[in-house]
């Protein structure tokens, strides 16, 4: 029997990627704890994807709370237009502590999707601004995956699942192949040499691309990038939504090809999962381009919770925990876990890919696959595993004990196994 609560409201909610029609209704949960999802019927799952990557250090993190319980008392809201607060200038004075000395401006909005729409009319305007009204254009590569707004959606892969619908709705950028080998390399300096008068900025996911399909590369593709965009007069966006915060190994992607980008966009592990907030940081130069006598020149967006104070009030908490705990250390432990427990997956009939990279743990599955189905023999296993294409994935949060590790990878070796009997 379903709580009153999810029986007066069911019937109210569109859920997220989910045909309402076929799909097995949502699982009620009444509250979470650490790494665990504890549904209302009693039932405890041990959550093998941390929301979406969002929550690192677990759910309901003892400082993170303490820390906006406190900023509720003195203020929960304040607009950022022509007014600020403590919790957001200390936020981006410690990301960009972080980060290269010339990436040093954060402008702030609620989620992933949004940094990368700013980054785009950061972009573009940033051209517009320099007196090159005609590099409005963005390059992305395929595989690539940056939102579900209709910009962000412009530099996704056209072919994805969820965005090939709104062909001719949405902008048309250049999507080419990411070049990871020299075939690769090439014909993307072929297409740079007649295109790039027209490109503004060049968009990477470094090192993983995430729903795209959890597809990696190496560090010296971004190096690639970095000195072509030098080359082409092109600026360099590298979302690191999924990837930043630790999640590949160093605290940003990034970091692994010894090469900056010109804006940066972030979110997910920023607050710890606790509350939206994303923020998109540039290098001082695009900053500069926007400085001028005119109002035309100024940077024309504003989220109405731009730099909300409880979110960053959260996004500093979560920052006090990478600089007081060994997490760069727990994802070790976590990646070595994984690679070994996960490469038995590899003898399953069906199994396509086994592979790994800092806290993210992939089995790629070939043939037809019942998501549906695999969704609900995870839950009989007592895991909260949400499998999406072909890619069965663990991005579990950085406090989890090996004990509960094993128990995730050892429902995808059960589960995968019988969907390969299937």
């Amino acid at each position: 029997m379903q709580p009153a609560w999810y029986s007066s409201g069911i019937d109210h909610i569109w859920l997220p990627y989910t045909q309402m029609k076929t799909s097995p209704p949502p699982l009620p949960v009444s509250h979470t704890d650490g790494v665990r999802i504890f549904l209302d019927d009693g039932r405890v799952l041990i959550d093998g994807i941390a929301s979406w990557w969002t929550a690192c250090h677990g759910y309901n993190h003892t400082h993170i709370r303490k820390l906006l319980v406190e900023q509720l008392e003195r203020m929960p809201h304040v607009m950022f237009g022509g007014l600020v607060h403590e919790p957001a200038l200390k936020l981006a004075t410690r990301l960009v502590n972080l980060f290269p000395e010339s990436l040093n401006r954060v402008f702030f909005s609620e989620s992933g999707s949004v940094s990368v729409e700013v980054a785009i009319k950061m972009s573009i305007q940033f051209w517009v601004n320099k007196g090159y009204p005609e590099k409005n254009k963005i390059l992305a590569f395929w595989g690539g995956y940056h939102g579900d707004t209709s910009g962000a959606m412009s530099v996704c892969d056209p072919e994805e699942g969820m965005h090939k619908l709104f062909k001719g709705a949405i902008p048309e950028q250049y999507i080419i192949k990411l070049p990871r080998t020299e075939n690769d390399l090439s014909t993307l300096e072929k297409f740079l040499s007649n295109k790039a008068k027209k490109c503004a900025a060049m968009i990477v996911e470094p090192l993983v691309q995430g729903a795209g399909g959890m597809i990696f590369h190496g560090d010296e593709v971004l190096i690639r990038l970095r000195e072509l965009c030098d080359r082409h007069d092109i600026l360099l966006i590298f979302d690191e939504i999924f990837t930043g915060f630790a999640r590949t190994g160093t605290l940003f992607a990034f970091q692994q090809g010894g090469v900056s980008p010109d804006i940066l966009t972030l979110s997910k592990a920023l607050t710890g999962g606790t509350i939206p907030l994303a923020a998109t940081v540039a290098k001082n130069n695009v900053f500069e381009a926007f400085l001028n006598e005119s109002d035309e020149s100024a940077l024309m967006h504003g989220p109405t919770f731009m730099a909300n104070p409880l979110s960053c009030a959260a996004a500093n908490a979560s920052l006090d925990l990478f600089e007081s705990k060994p997490i760069l250390k727990e994802v070790c432990r976590i990646s070595s876990q994984m690679n070994d427990e996960l490469e038995r997956c590899r003898s399953i009939p069906g199994v396509a890919d086994v592979r790994v990279k800092g806290a993210i743990g992939v089995v790629e599955l070939s043939g037809k696959i019942s998501l549906d189905w695999l969704r609900q023999q995870f839950v009989e296993e007592g895991v909260w595993i949400r499998p999406f294409g072909n890619i069965v994935y663990l991005t579990p949060a950085y406090t989890i004990s090996q004990q509960d590790l094993s128990v995730l990878t050892s429902a995808i070796y059960q589960v995968v196994s019988k969907w390969s009997q299937k």
